[in-house]
């Protein structure tokens, strides 16, 4: 389906991240090892997000996408090595069949400070995402919170895709987390999510990587996710980019938190995961 990564530590060049080790992301596009649920490469765009001081020194996501194979494109090498961040989220894609391969429908989608990923699909994403909609905001205003949600939302999305329409509900929900809403974490808004979406389409396979620059978090159902976390570095990956010892496979329906020195996983769906 797709590929990606997210790393937090020393400042590192976001070109060397993409090509690290021997089975490096983009390696991974044309030579996956782990690809669960269909398709064979990964040749559909790539893009990366790192992170830079914005206003008032809060850092901000920025972003290069590029709906080309990884491996045409001169920037890698000769351009995003030239960019050094503490932090780096990079994605691979490999298109659904009948979505669109354009540069919007290329990960990293972001917002401020949040940079986000989706391995996976969302059969008839349209309708399923709809339903989620309506059930998460009628969650909301039982909670007392303001309305959240509403169907036309989902145009907002830069493309018309299932990752792009996820991005739009996730990313309400990470600010409603910000303003202490419905959402009491971004933990909680990866969880209401996936279980709402699970509800509706059992099928849906949604490994969801989000990041802030500081920390990551992820989601595994029915794709591959490993860590690496040192007191130094934390990374999360669709595969491990080397052969380090210290890889660590993450099981199916898990909640992942990773900084550098912490690594946490936890049940995705808690035996009472009603809205």
């Amino acid at each position: 389906m797709c590929r990606h990564l997210g790393y937090v530590g020393p400042p590192a060049s976001v070109g060397e991240l993409l090509t690290r080790g021997t089975h490096s992301l983009r390696t991974q596009a044309w030579a996956p090892k782990d690809m669960r649920g269909g398709g064979t490469i990964n040749a559909d765009g790539f893009g990366a997000a790192w992170w830079r001081d914005g206003a008032g020194g809060a850092a901000e996501a920025s972003r290069y996408r590029n709906a080309d194979p990884i491996w045409t494109d001169p920037a890698v090498e000769e351009v995003l090595p030239q960019l050094v961040s503490g932090a780096v989220l990079g994605s691979i894609r490999s298109a659904t069949v009948g979505m669109p391969i354009e540069r919007a429908a290329c990960a990293p989608f972001t917002d401020g400070r949040w940079a986000f990923s989706h391995n996976g699909a969302v059969p008839e994403w349209r309708k399923v995402l709809t339903a989620v909609i309506s059930e998460l905001d009628v969650a909301a205003t039982r909670a007392g919170a303001t309305r959240l949600f509403e169907t036309a939302r989902l145009l907002e999305a830069e493309s018309p895709t299932d990752a792009a329409a996820l991005w739009v509900l996730l990313r309400d929900l990470l600010r409603s987390a910000e303003s202490g809403g419905f959402a009491s974490s971004p933990a909680t808004a990866l969880r209401l999510l996936v279980a709402a979406v699970l509800r509706h389409m059992p099928t849906a396979r949604l490994n969801l990587l989000i990041g802030d620059g500081e920390q990551l978090w992820a989601t595994t159902v029915h794709h591959a996710l490993s860590a690496l976390v040192t007191d130094d570095v934390a990374i999360l990956s669709s595969e491990p980019y080397d052969d380090d010892p210290r890889w660590q496979p993450i099981p199916d329906r898990k909640l992942v938190y990773a900084k550098p020195g912490v690594l946490s996983i936890e049940e995705l769906t808690p035996p009472d995961d009603s809205v």
